[in-house]
């Protein structure tokens, strides 16, 4: 189907629009298209810039050179009923409920869902845009895995101490091992872990080869180098940044209430609070709970997804939709293949004392990577094996009145 079929269409069906088909996008349009099967009244219609989907927790395995199963969105979305366009969002018109899609077709809207999630951000710091690689979709990844694999020596710089960064880093560093590989960032790795699980980790980054420099901060990008404030400069053959993201800007052009960073501000049940007939998920959505907004993850990006869809399915039975809660459980980083630690936290993301390591902690990794693909195939036949997560007791409650 293309945009420019469904403009022209006039009916009294219920039109539910979702841009972006990451872990949540994938999540609402098949967690709402099971809900309304066999309603003639509610049509719902995936937006996507590819037809491959993502698998955004395991981009640094692309990136050196691995070979993953390619998925295809509209074979993930078959037997659901939902409809899938291929194209990007170019324009969101929320008054007049229009999405411009290539800047060429419209598609109208009763129910928007918001998903178009989030980048590295290389416009920050100069010559980052220009010179240094990212992790935003697999061409990305491949990129960088082609000029890996031609390097044959030299230095790789990853800027950003996160999860991100420190999986990168050693995954490159296990791959490549002819590579000097040099990890740069404010935080030190695994700063968020107990101390125990801390210290795990930078011995296997130390056990991989990973220089790792902390409490520092790359303010320039340059041709076969960066710069750090006070000046040092690093020799670097190759820069990939995981520093910092950002959302599109498109949600804020629609004058969408955002936030700060871009996020669209929503109330408890995930509406816009400026544009109560949007709902935003994922990385594109400033959700407060209890404990604070949550950051973007795939284990809290899939519940909002399905959150949505269970409130828009609600909605269209003439129900309230009810609050949103959730509460993070783990935080899982693999170190190469065989190699990772599991920090399980509390449901506001602060660590417990509990923690995995090594190949217990990687099989556990590539189970949790790999959890999508089952839990969207029960979701098709059984909607409500969707719609259980931590929700998170009192780390999760907001006063009353707060939004």
């Amino acid at each position: 189907m293309s945009a420019q079929h469904e403009t022209g269409t006039a009916s009294t069906t219920h039109r539910v629009l979702i841009l972006g088909a990451g872990y949540a996008g994938m999540a609402a349009a098949i967690q709402l298209a099971a809900r309304v099967k066999g309603r003639e009244d509610v049509r719902v219609t995936l937006v996507n810039a590819q037809e491959r989907f993502t698998e955004r927790l395991r981009l640094h395995m692309t990136a050196t050179g691995q070979q993953l199963a390619e998925l295809s969105i509209p074979e993930l979305l078959e037997g659901t009923g939902a409809q899938f366009v291929r194209g990007w969002v170019t324009a969101v018109d929320a008054d007049a409920r229009t999405v411009r899609i290539d800047d060429e077709g419209v598609l109208p809207y009763d129910t928007l869902v918001y998903g178009l999630g989030s980048a590295a951000d290389t416009t920050a710091v100069p010559g980052v845009d220009d010179h240094a690689y990212t992790l935003n979709g697999p061409q990305d990844a491949e990129v960088l895995a082609d000029r890996l694999a031609r390097l044959g020596g030299g230095t790789v710089v990853v800027a950003g101490s996160g999860l991100t960064g420190v999986e990168s880093a050693a995954e490159i560093a296990e791959r490549h091992p002819e590579l000097n590989v040099v990890l740069l960032g404010r935080d030190e790795p695994g700063a968020a872990m107990n101390p125990r699980a801390r210290a795990y980790l930078q011995s296997a980054l130390d056990g991989l080869g990973v220089r790792v420099r902390s409490g520092v901060e790359v303010v320039k990008a340059l041709p076969g180098s960066v710069e750090l404030a006070g000046g040092e400069s690093i020799a670097a053959d190759v820069v990939l940044w995981t520093s910092g993201t950002r959302v599109s800007p498109l949600a804020a052009a629609a004058q969408l209430a955002v936030d700060e960073c871009g996020r669209i501000v929503t109330d408890t049940a995930l509406r816009s609070v400026s544009h109560p007939d949007v709902y935003a998920i994922g990385d594109a959505a400033a959700i407060r709970q209890g404990y604070g907004v949550m950051h973007g993850t795939c284990q809290g990006g899939m519940p909002t997804g399905v959150h949505a869809a269970v409130s828009i399915a609600r909605t269209l039975k003439g129900k309230r939709p009810k609050p949103f809660r959730f509460g993070y459980y783990h935080t899982p980083v693999s170190l190469g293949r065989h190699d990772a630690v599991v920090q399980f936290t509390r449901p506001d993301d602060s660590p417990r004392r509990i923690h995995l390591t090594g190949r217990m902690a990687a099989r556990y990794k590539e189970t949790v990577t790999a959890s999508p693909w089952p839990t969207f195939g029960r979701m098709k036949k059984m909607p409500a094996s969707g719609a259980f997560w931590p929700h998170g007791g009192r780390f999760t409650r907001v006063a009353e009145g707060a939004e």
